[in-house]
């Protein structure tokens, strides 16, 4: 399943640079997964689901099911 992780971002007021900050992970790493095209053999790994998580205060099956629900990639 892939997901629009840009409008993830922006309807939950998160940049890459504050993702990479709040997380600890790395902004390059980050910016480029979160950039990529996902296709069936780049899809979102745990790293980003734990970044986005841990940028929230939220736990990583949490930030999984908002994007499983609201942010399914419609292409």
């Amino acid at each position: 399943m892939n997901f629009n992780l840009k409008k993830y971002l922006k309807d939950n007021s998160l940049t890459i640079y504050g993702v990479a900050k709040d997380s600890g992970y790395g902004y390059t790493t980050l910016h480029q997964s979160f950039n990529k095209t996902q296709t069936n053999s780049t899809s979102l790994n745990l790293r980003d689901i734990d970044a986005l998580a841990k940028a929230q205060d939220k736990e990583m099956w949490q930030v999984l099911r908002e994007l499983e629900y609201f942010y399914p990639n419609e292409d």
